[in-house]
């Protein structure tokens, strides 16, 4: 979701310094791009006062922005005939907006809509074994240094918590 509204901020950019607006130029910029991206309730007071002459003047941005909130509503919902429905609304909502950044998202929601639903069926996540593989790449990069292939699986072992040198062990004396 921060991806596209990123993407909107970018498009807004590049039309506000086209047409020479400076004050546009300064808000929409690569330093206050993380505004945007923050969670609205973490914000600081300057930074609502930045966000709110934002909206003032850049309906597309104002737009982005409730949109990627609307979508968070999603999440309340504890049951799948609720969320679904949420979600369909959401979709209309993103695809009426005129933003293409939005509307090819609601569409690509659309098509793996059943696969986002899955998690109020299941409530299984695939998080732990993504920052297993995050790690696992990270040590990947890092083991130019390593002779063996045992000694990069005991790497893995200590780094995905299986083996804790910390922790003291059964045959430790």
């Amino acid at each position: 979701m921060n991806q596209v509204v990123d993407r909107v901020r970018k498009e807004e950019l590049a039309r506000a310094k086209k047409e020479g607006k400076e004050e546009l130029v300064e808000l929409t910029n690569c330093k206050q791009r993380f505004i945007l991206l923050k969670n609205k309730n973490k914000l600081t007071e300057k930074q609502k006062v930045y966000l709110d002459r934002l909206y003032e003047i850049n309906r597309p941005i104002y737009e982005a922005m409730l949109l990627k909130e609307s979508f968070l509503e999603v999440y309340t919902y504890s049951k799948v005939e609720g969320a679904k429905e949420c979600l369909e609304n959401w979709i209309a909502q993103a695809l009426s907006s005129g933003l293409k950044a939005f509307i090819e998202l609601g569409y690509k929601f659309e098509e793996k809509m059943p696969y986002i639903l899955n998690w109020f069926t299941k409530k299984i996540s695939s998080a732990i074994s993504e920052g297993f593989n995050n790690k696992i790449k990270r040590l990947k990069r890092m083991a130019y240094g390593y002779k063996d292939i045992n000694y990069f699986r005991l790497k893995i072992h200590q780094h995905c918590g299986l083996l804790n040198p910390r922790l003291k062990t059964i045959n430790a004396t």
